[in-house]
């Protein structure tokens, strides 16, 4: 397998001055798509820890996939974009190149009254000749490093 893993808290404080300033309207169109926006303004009194959950996941998101990037100037906040299913639990659409790579993102949120946090694990699909990660981690002995190991799914 070729996952990676990202988490991150945030003060909902923040999130809320950021979006109550005078460039509350510029940091919003900024960081969240309008969906991400429309699903926020809909929890009234509880939007901030809407917003700010999805902030953390943001950020948990760049930091999975981040080893990935050519540059890290190369995906915008809103290329990651945060959505609920029917039954609420979240899910991820990342609208860049770097999605190629990936088989599926398991996103985890939760707030409380102060803050929000986010983890997510990527699981990155298999290639022959793999971008190369930041981080080195040596081959299982009897394994050739440039294919994936342990590979769980049929292909």
């Amino acid at each position: 397998m070729n996952i990676a893993c990202g988490t991150d808290i945030i003060e909902i404080s923040r999130i809320k001055d950021a979006i109550i300033s005078d460039a509350g309207e510029k940091f919003l169109e900024r960081i969240y798509t309008k969906k991400e926006i429309e699903y926020c303004e809909s929890k009234k009194e509880q939007k901030y820890q809407h917003y700010a959950a999805r902030f953390a996941a943001k950020e948990a998101i760049f930091k999975a996939i981040s080893g990935r990037l050519k540059n890290k100037f190369n995906i915008e906040w809103k290329q990651i974009e945060i959505q609920n299913e029917e039954t609420g639990r979240p899910y991820v659409t990342i609208h860049n190149e770097v999605s190629n790579q990936i088989e599926q993102i398991d996103l985890s949120m939760s707030h409380c009254k102060e803050y929000a946090t986010a983890n997510v694990i990527v699981n990155f699909v298999c290639q022959s000749n793999p971008e190369p990660m930041t981080q080195n981690v040596p081959p299982k002995p009897g394994t050739n490093d440039t294919k994936c190991v342990n590979q769980t799914r049929n292909r």
